[in-house]
């Protein structure tokens, strides 16, 4: 496969969605850009190596941290952008955690999400419980077309999980069939 790293400047900016919690602000002065970031890769990025590279239609994303949380809200805020989506310890307490409140509703109202979804948790307390809560919701809401994991890696800090998971995650979502 092909593998497209893609160098951040304000990684703050694109990574994160708008968000009503002062704290979140204080982490950096722009914040709430995803979409701007979703809609570069959409429209020059994938363009750009698709007219460069021979590729096929399958796509995939890859994230840790704050990373991870776009990887999910892309999940939820593109259905079919790309085929899998892998997060790694994601910051999912951004916004007060409105990804996993709103994931209930969000998997029972767009049916159209579909594909693969691999969350990874580290020994972050926090992080780790709002993956598992993030899990249930997926257990309880979502649909035939998802396919998801939620692989409690408690022997892992947030700074160590990203190369063990990323292996367990593409040996068991890209495995040939």
């Amino acid at each position: 496969f092909l593998l497209v790293g893609i160098e951040n400047t304000e990684r703050r900016r694109d990574l994160t969605g708008p968000t009503d919690v002062a704290e979140d602000r204080e982490i950096a002065s722009h914040v709430g850009g995803s979409a701007a970031f979703r809609a570069f890769l959409r429209e020059e990025l994938m363009p750009a190596v698709a007219a460069r590279y021979r590729v096929t239609s399958e796509r995939a994303i890859v994230g840790e941290s704050l990373a991870g949380l776009f990887v999910v809200e892309t999940f939820f805020a593109e259905p079919g952008l790309f085929d899998a989506h892998f997060a790694f310890d994601p910051s999912l307490w951004w916004n007060d955690a409105e990804l996993v409140r709103r994931a209930p509703e969000s998997l029972r109202a767009n049916r159209e999400i579909a594909g693969a979804l691999y969350l990874a948790s580290s020994d972050q307390p926090e992080l780790a419980a709002l993956a598992a809560r993030l899990a249930e919701a997926l257990r309880a809401a979502a649909g035939p077309n998802v396919r998801w994991r939620h692989v409690p890696m408690p022997d892992e800090a947030h700074h160590t999980i990203y190369h063990p998971a990323a292996l367990r995650a593409f040996r068991a979502v890209l495995a040939p069939e």
